[in-house]
């Protein structure tokens, strides 16, 4: 039985998380952590004071999930991170403390399976387009832009060539961010942040003649959990670092 502690337990994903734990037979929750339930524990230390934990799920805010998995990786518990927002010098410090201390660590920007697979169609298509732009489409509650997910499919897709701007004039913002943050290979990242969304991509390539859309919606935080469990049966029984779900899919 895998011992299962759900740090960010009140939020909505935190809820729907604990349920999918809670209903797994492979599973058992230790403890609920959230700052803001009297009801709870309040860190991750306090939790591990009292409760046996093997794996602790962290579904919190970018301004915490940083000391969070460095306070895992130092004390030998193994981490899932779902939370959003990490830069990439804290993702390497990350991968580093979980090397060191021959302790488990899985970051995926997005555990939606549907979500991985537009990521790599995105990364194989980047291949044979020159220009590419993201839009990314969330719930206006949102902390953090651009999104994690984008980011990462920035990323994959900046393998395939340094530029995704050919061809692109001098450009002038009469409005500045009008045209978006730029990323990795000056791929352009969009977001959009507003009610009746939950999470959604676009990826858009273009060239002479043709355009190519590539979009995938989140609907209802169900679509996450496969992902999660995947990820959590894993890091159990590895101590490795992973970052990307599409790595054990």
């Amino acid at each position: 039985m895998i011992k299962v502690a759900v740090c960010g337990a009140m939020g909505k994903m935190g809820k729907e998380v604990v349920n999918t734990i809670t209903e797994c037979p492979e599973t058992e929750l230790a403890a609920k952590i959230d700052i803001a339930s009297s009801e709870m524990y309040h860190s991750i230390e306090e939790a591990k004071r009292v409760c046996d934990i093997d794996v602790v799920i962290d579904f919190t805010q970018p301004k915490s999930i940083f000391e969070n998995a460095k306070y895992c990786l130092t004390n030998g518990i193994k981490i899932v991170i779902g939370t959003t927002g990490l830069s990439d010098e804290q993702i390497k410090e990350l991968e580093k403390l979980s090397k060191e201390n021959h302790t488990g660590c899985f970051i995926a920007p997005n555990f939606s399976t549907g979500a991985v697979l537009m990521m790599k169609c995105a990364e194989l298509c980047a291949k044979y387009f020159d220009n590419a732009e993201i839009i990314e489409l969330h719930h206006n509650q949102k902390k953090d832009a651009p999104s994690g997910t984008a980011i990462k499919t920035a990323l994959m897709m900046s393998k395939a060539k340094e530029n995704f701007t050919t061809g692109n004039s001098l450009e002038t913002e009469t409005i500045k961010g009008a045209r978006g943050g730029t990323s990795y290979s000056d791929i352009h990242i969009h977001s959009v942040r507003m009610p009746g969304y939950m999470a959604s991509q676009e990826v858009i390539f273009g060239s002479m003649g043709q355009t190519l859309t590539i979009r995938h919606d989140s609907t209802d935080r169900k679509c996450y959990m496969p992902g999660i469990m995947l990820a959590t049966k894993h890091v159990v029984n590895c101590n490795d670092f992973i970052y990307g779900l599409e790595n054990i899919l």
